[in-house]
Order: C-alpha cells, then structure tokens, then sequence
C-alpha cells in the first residue's frame, strides 16, 4: 500500500513538472517584439527601445524591418549603433503634407531596416535590443503604432503588424506601440512662471548690498555724533584757568 502511494505521489509530481515545462515553453513562444518609450510626452524627443526575441529553434534573426508613421510623421529620426548590424534609414514623400510646429512638412522618415552580419545574428533563446532617437511626438493620446517585419535566415519572416484593440483579447502578432502623453513644456511653463515671481539672486543681493550699505552710513552717522557729544561733555567738565 505504501509502495503504490509513493509511485502515486511520483507519477503527481512528475505529470506537475510537465505541465510547467509545457507553461513555460508557451510562454517563451508568447514572447514577441514590442517597443518601450523613455519619454512619450508630445511635442518632444524620444527613445524607443525594441526587444526583439528570436522565436525560431533552428534559425536566426538576420533582419528588423520598422515602418514609421506617415499620418503623424517623425521628423526628426537617428539610429544608436548595435555592433555587427548595419541601419539604413529611408525617406520617403509622405502622403499629404503636413503641418508640424508651424511648418510644412512634405518628407520624412518611412522606415528603419537594421541587417546583421553572419557573427552577430539573434541565435535560439536569444534576444536583440535596438534604439532609435525620434521626434517631434504628436498631440497626447495619440497611438503610434510601428509595424515590424523580422527575418530568419531560413527564409521566413514574421510580420508584427496586427492592431491591438482595447477589450479585446491581444493578436498573435502585434503591433509594437506606445501612447503619448501631455506636454512637457507645460510644468516648464509653470515652473517658468514660479520663478518670474520670486526675485533673482542678483536682484536680491543687491538689495541686500545697498541695505547693508544704507545701514552703515547711519551707524559711521550715529558714531559721529557720539563723539562730537563726548568732547562737548568733557570740555565742560575741565577747570577753567585763572588768568
């Protein structure tokens, strides 16, 4: 009986340790390339830093393909260096020109392409980190969405690129994304506004000078007089000579 609890007891333990395994593996299959914004205040500068996981078990990422937005265009674009990839940015006319911060834009950056060399290409169990500096962000709430294609060395390319909806369940493949939130320049307005009321360090140790000054010409007064009172006192005070 106690035999055939403790072969109960193993087989629980081992059908336990299984299904972890399997969880596990399906969540690593669940990985997927996404962006991540230091800073997605509009009207700003940004970087965006996309994980990029290689999700083959027999080929290797050699390719990230990211297309930019043409609506709400980023004007201003650069690539950090990763070693062992090259990046090429492509400018492209844009569909309609645009206004951004009071000017016409008609071109502006259409996509970043980043192309490993044999040494350095994302292996099995790998991931790959790639960072752009991006700007001017458009108005808050806005979603910038960033469709991404990435290519194994065995032909195969996995497009990143399905809309995510919100109260739905999450696509296979998404999109990588961010929201923009409200300005900087507004706490730098209030900040600017504070400091307008408050008086300068300059200003206030001149006034602190010339009230220190002002105070030392009444005290050198006051000693003055002081002294003239003391000789008057003292004259007074001494026996007048007989002649």
């Amino acid at each position: 009986m106690k035999s055939s609890l403790r072969r109960t007891l193993k087989s629980a333990a081992a059908a336990t340790m299984t299904a972890g395994l399997l969880a596990a593996g399906a969540a690593a299959a669940s990985a997927h390339v996404h962006v991540d914004s230091d800073d997605p205040a509009a009207g700003g500068y940004s970087h965006l830093t996309f994980n990029v996981p290689n999700e083959s078990a027999t080929a290797k990422t050699s390719k990230l393909e990211v297309t930019l937005p043409t609506d709400t265009p980023l004007t201003s674009v650069s690539v950090k260096p990763v070693e062992g990839w090259k990046a090429e940015i492509t400018t492209s006319d844009l569909p309609k020109p645009i206004t951004i911060a009071g000017a016409t834009v008609t071109k502006a950056p259409s996509s970043v392409v980043w192309t490993a060399d044999a040494a350095h290409q994302i292996g099995p169990n790998e991931f790959q980190a790639f960072s752009l500096s991006v700007g001017v962000l458009p108005d808050a709430g806005t979603t910038v969405t960033l469709p991404t294609a990435q290519t194994y060395t065995d032909g195969t390319v996995v497009k990143w690129d399905e809309k995510t909806v919100k109260g739905q369940a999450e696509p296979e493949h998404p999109a990588p994304s961010f929201v923009t939130t409200a300005k900087d320049a507004e706490t730098a307005a209030h900040a600017a506004s504070a400091a307008t009321t408050a008086p300068s360090p300059s200003a206030a140790a001149s006034t602190s000078s010339d009230a220190g000054s002002v105070a030392g010409w009444i005290g050198l007064a006051a000693g003055l007089i002081g002294l003239a009172a003391g000789l008057t006192a003292l004259a007074r005070t001494r026996p007048s000579r007989v002649k």
